[in-house]
């Protein structure tokens, strides 16, 4: 019977917290994100078959961001 050592040899795959940091930080000046443009707004005129049921529309009315 053979006896196996306890401290055996990392496999190439396994790799430390701070390997894998490091690996990430650069990799990320490749990692280009496009920029996001803001869709073009919507003539009131072409929205159309839309209903709000009144009582929703009166709680989004009084909440102070929308309306009051």
């Amino acid at each position: 019977m053979t006896k196996q050592s306890a401290l055996r040899e990392p496999r190439e795959t396994e790799m430390s917290l701070a390997q894998l940091r490091g690996d990430c930080a650069r990799m990320a000046p490749h990692w280009i994100v496009p920029a996001i443009t803001a869709p073009a707004p919507v003539s009131p005129s072409l929205i159309h078959g839309v209903v709000v049921p009144a009582a929703s529309a009166r709680l989004v009315g009084s909440m102070s961001i929308y309306g009051d």
